[in-house]
């Protein structure tokens, strides 16, 4: 199965999630945009430093895709690649997610015209939702709920979604999640692989 960790917005549980993944001997696959290897440059190329984690591409800005015109479509995934190759010297082709997963037949065909392929997940952890919502209410997200999700998940070929950035309550559950899910899915059998291991075996 293959952990994969999207960056679009902040870099607050990145340090954790790397440490965890190196303590462990564990690849990862990382989604960035061009605006967070812009803003947080030391940052992505501490992941490219890392051989056996592997780097895609999440757009530049992490728009809605679908409301977006074709050539708006291709100047997202594009921008996105300058930027990760100019920042991390590493080429994040081919693959690509798309923000929120919103996707239709018109803009994974114009993905797939520059080279990518769709890279969905089997099971999102709710990490991002934080413990607490805008409004100051409980979310029911804590790190036991995350380890708890990609546990109940499991199956050969799971692709387990998490973020590297903080939820809107500060919260950072993914990270601090992420040792008990490697040890959850270790003691079921389970080993990790990097997505690029999925496509070229």
């Amino acid at each position: 199965m293959a952990l994969t960790f999207d960056a679009g917005s902040g870099d607050q549980g990145l340090a954790k999630i790397l440490k965890t993944l190196a303590d462990k001997s564990i690849p990862g696959t990382f989604f960035l945009t061009g605006q967070f290897v812009q803003r947080y440059p030391n940052d992505a190329r501490a992941i490219a430093a890392v051989d056996m984690h592997s780097i895609g591409n999440h757009t530049q800005d992490h728009p809605h895709m679908n409301q977006l015109s074709d050539t708006a479509v291709r100047d997202e995934i594009v921008s996105a690649e300058q930027a990760i190759v100019s920042v991390t010297v590493r080429h994040p082709w081919p693959l690509y997610r798309f923000p929120y997963g919103e996707s239709s037949s018109r803009t994974i065909a114009i993905a797939n015209s520059l080279g990518y392929g769709s890279i969905r997940w089997t099971v999102d952890t709710l990490g991002w939702e934080g413990s607490i919502d805008a409004n100051g209410n409980p979310t029911g997200q804590s790190v036991t709920t995350v380890i708890s999700r990609a546990l109940k998940a499991a199956r050969a070929g799971e692709i387990v979604l998490m973020h590297v950035g903080a939820a809107p309550d500060g919260t950072t559950l993914d990270a601090d999640a992420l040792a008990g899910v490697i040890d959850g899915l270790r003691a079921r059998g389970y080993s990790f692989v990097a997505i690029w291991d999925f496509i070229y075996g």
